[in-house]
Formats: structure tokens, C-alpha cells, sequence
């Protein structure tokens, strides 16, 4: 990312994650302590740091630090730490029909309350975007802490997640029998289970993204929220019919001061719909809890579905989840395989000037798109770039954006059209933060 991506008062620094041991290593911590200070977190302990870093490390993540290029006033933060924060990484992302592509995946941007407007967020994003779509990566990704920075850098919203919080209690009845079995294991356990769980079900989930070194410790409570081991942590695995483990749930008690009696879910990962069911049967036959709760729920949930009484469950707090960014249209639809045959004209317009462009869409049913340069066609749709990374994974729906007024439709039933074309073969979800 070059220096002259924000103005001349700054300095842009990279670096990759380093160890204890690593050159480089303060330079780490600094600019850890400057992302905790700009999500307003409690400053994390030296021990938290290092295995923070260390996860980071095996991820591949990449730093970028925005720092005052002279001397910081008499008792503010020195001029180590940096006024704003910025990381990227690459992992896999489901475009629908099992086919994964290489994302570039933005994460920790901050800038300090007092070096705000000075173009440092659209300097820093602007190169960063720009030199992935140099390396050659047709998408990136993040997940955001608001919901109005980033649609004006062309990030358009692709799946959402809401909170529910499920009656366990005497109505809480699933309808069908178990196909497997669940068994209570060591926390532990999760360390070697987890990742290969998930990548069954990263394989058969649009929208999803390929999960960081954290998660499993997380989920096996070796990592908590303080950064120390969390003891609170208990966990479940669900067996199939030939005794392999297709799902988990990692899960906490809230207290005996908490009314009703709760328990939240803090992983819950299912390989196939039957193991994803019989876990909440598992969940739901509890003894001594009242309700259980969990903040990363899909919107569209069997659970409601397969409940007697669906109103067991209480949802709130539905939200955006991850927000994708088409840096290069021809090889981004060229990745996609639509679901319907058919030929559609598409004008993209991109204020950031990355991926504006006409393109001619053909498909048949079931194979990947042939995407060409339309050499004078007239669109029959145009939509910001933004509008089509939200319809790219199928989470939104052509025809809602064109009602919206997002998506200009010029030839009579080409909405409808792109609809069928996008569509995925199963709601898009992701369950990876980053």
C-alpha cells in the first residue's frame, strides 16, 4: 500500500503478524493495542496479545498501521502507536454450487476520533483494494461494525444473522425422530474437530467463509474473552448413522442469577440439516434451563420450521453480516455457476472506477457463467457495483433491489430474469467474523 495513500502528516507502515521472538514484535502489540482502543475495548493483557498474535500469525494476516510522521504532543499516546488500523487476509469464500474462490478479507480498520476526516479510511481502502485486484482477486470481504462506511467503497450486504433466544421448556418439540446420536465431550476435543466439521459445512453453504485460527480455540474454550482459558466452556458432538462426527455445539451456563436459567450458545456448527436438528434437540432437553440463546442464528431457520410450536422461538436484532466487494466483474461471475439458462446484459457502475463496465451474462442451467465485454449492447439492467456484490451469493433478491430503486431495469422482465440466474441452492449464510 503506498505511502502517498494518505496525506503527507502520516506514515503507512506493514507488517505481518509476529511472535514473542520475531522482529517486529512491539510493533505488533502497539498497533493491537490501537485496534482495542478503537472498538473501545479493555486493553488487553501482554499474555492476551501474544496468543492473539500467534492465531494471527497462522492466518497470514497483514498489518497496516497509519502513523503521525512527527513528534506527539507531551502525555498523548506516542508516536508508536498508530492513529488508525487496517488488516487483510486471504481466505475461501462459497459462491454457491460448492464452488470457493480466494477472498480478500479486510478486517480491524480503525481511525482515532481525532485524525478523522482527513482521508485516511478512503486512502487506505482505496490502495488496498486496488493492489488486490492487481494480485488478481475478483472479491473481498468484511464484516462491519456499522452499517454506513462502507456501501460508499462499493461493499454491498450479501448475508445477515439475527439473535434468537429459544423456549426450552415444556413447548419446545421437534417434530421427526433423531437420526444420530449426541454425546457431551471434552472441551478439548473441539481443537482437532472443529475445523473439519466447519469445512463440510464451508462446502454446501453460499456465503460462507473459510473460519481463522481463533475460532477453534474459542469454541474449546482455550481462548476466552479475557485472553485466560474459559472454564464455563462445555460441549456436545453429534455422531451420523456410521458413527462420524457431522456437528457440534459449544455452549456456556449464564448463572444462576440469570432468570430465566440460560444457556448461550457459543459455536454451534452442523454439516447436514439432521445433525443441525438434533442438536437443538440436544439443547432443548437441558435439565434445568429455561431458555437457550444464541446471537449468530440464520434468518431463514429450520428450527422455526420444525418446531410444533414455532414461537418458541424469539428472534430480534436481525442485521447485515457479510458485506462483499466485486473487484473484477468478468472473473467474479465467471466464478459463479447460475442456476437457470438464459443470457442477461449487465451495466455495472463503480464510483471507485474498479469494476465499471457493461458485461454480457450467459449461462445454461447448472454451469458456469460465460461473461464478455457487451462492445456497444445496450443493458437491459445497470446497478452499482455494491447492488451486485448484495445479489452475488443470492441473499438479496434482483427483483427487491430494483423495487427499491437500486437496481434500473430496461428491458422488460430482466429483473426476473437476473433473479433466476443468481439464485444459490440453499439460503446463504456465513458464520465466520473477521
Amino acid at each position: 500500500m503506498p505511502v502517498q495513500s494518505v496525506q503527507a502528516e502520516y506514515t503507512v507502515r506493514q507488517f505481518g503478524a509476529a511472535g514473542p521472538d520475531d522482529p517486529g514484535y512491539r510493533r505488533c502489540v502497539d498497533w493491537m493495542h490501537a485496534v482495542s482502543h478503537g472498538f473501545h475495548e479493555q486493553r488487553r493483557t501482554d499474555d492476551h496479545v501474544a496468543k492473539a498474535l500467534a492465531s494471527y500469525k497462522v492466518d497470514g494476516r497483514e498489518f497496516t498501521g497509519v502513523y503521525v510522521s512527527g513528534n506527539m504532543p507531551q502525555h498523548a499516546l506516542g508516536a508508536e502507536v498508530p492513529v488508525a488500523t487496517y488488516a487483510t487476509m486471504r481466505k475461501s469464500l462459497n459462491v454457491g454450487f460448492g464452488r470457493l474462490v480466494k477472498a480478500h478479507l479486510v478486517t480491524a480498520v480503525t481511525v482515532r476520533g481525532t485524525h478523522r476526516r482527513k482521508g485516511i479510511l478512503r486512502g487506505l481502502i482505496t490502495a488496498d483494494l486496488e493492489g488486490a485486484k492487481d494480485e488478481g482477486l475478483a472479491i473481498a470481504a468484511l464484516t462491519a461494525s456499522e452499517g454506513s462506511i462502507y456501501g460508499r467503497f462499493g461493499f454491498g450486504v450479501a448475508t445477515f444473522e439475527r439473535s434468537v433466544a429459544v423456549d426450552t421448556g415444556p413447548r419446545f418439540r421437534l417434530r421427526g425422530e433423531p437420526t444420530g446420536r449426541m454425546e457431551v465431550s471434552d472441551p478439548a476435543a473441539l481443537l482437532e474437530v472443529a475445523p473439519e466439521v466447519f469445512r463440510r459445512l464451508h462446502r454446501v453453504t453460499p456465503g460462507s467463509v473459510d473460519r481463522q485460527e481463533y475460532y477453534r480455540l474459542i469454541a474449546s474454550g482455550q481462548l476466552g474473552r479475557d485472553g485466560k482459558p474459559d472454564a464455563g466452556i462445555r460441549t456436545a458432538l453429534h455422531y451420523d448413522a456410521a458413527g462420524a462426527v457431522d456437528g457440534y455445539v459449544s455452549y456456556r451456563f449464564k448463572g444462576w442469577e440469570t432468570k430465566p436459567f440460560t444457556m448461550e450458545i457459543v459455536d454451534l456448527i452442523a454439516a447436514t440439516d439432521a445433525a443441525y436438528l438434533d442438536i437443538w434437540r440436544f439443547l432443548g432437553s437441558l435439565d434445568l434451563i429455561d431458555q437457550v440463546t444464541w446471537t449468530e442464528a440464520p434468518v431463514d431457520d429450520p428450527l422455526t420450521w420444525a418446531l410444533e410450536d414455532p414461537r418458541c422461538v424469539a428472534s430480534s436484532d436481525v442485521r447485515d453480516m457479510l458485506w462483499l466487494r466485486v473487484l473484477d466483474v468478468k472473473a467474479a461471475l465467471e466464478a459463479r455457476t447460475l442456476s437457470a439458462s438464459g443470457k442477461l446484459v449487465v451495466e455495472v457502475t463503480d464510483a471507485l472506477g474498479l469494476a465499471n463496465g457493461t458485461w454480457v451474462v450467459e449461462s445454461d442451467a447448472g454451469a458456469p457463467a460465460v461473461v464478455e465485454e457487451a462492445s456497444g449492447q445496450s443493458p437491459e439492467l445497470t446497478m452499482d457495483v455494491a447492488d451486485l456484490a448484495s445479489i452475488y451469493v443470492g441473499a438479496v433478491s434482483p427483483v427487491t433491489l430494483a423495487a427499491a430503486g437500486r437496481i434500473q431495469e430496461h428491458s422488460a422482465g430482466s429483473v426476473f430474469r437476473a433473479q433466476q440466474l443468481f439464485a444459490v441452492e440453499r439460503p446463504s449464510r456465513c458464520v465466520t467474523h473477521f
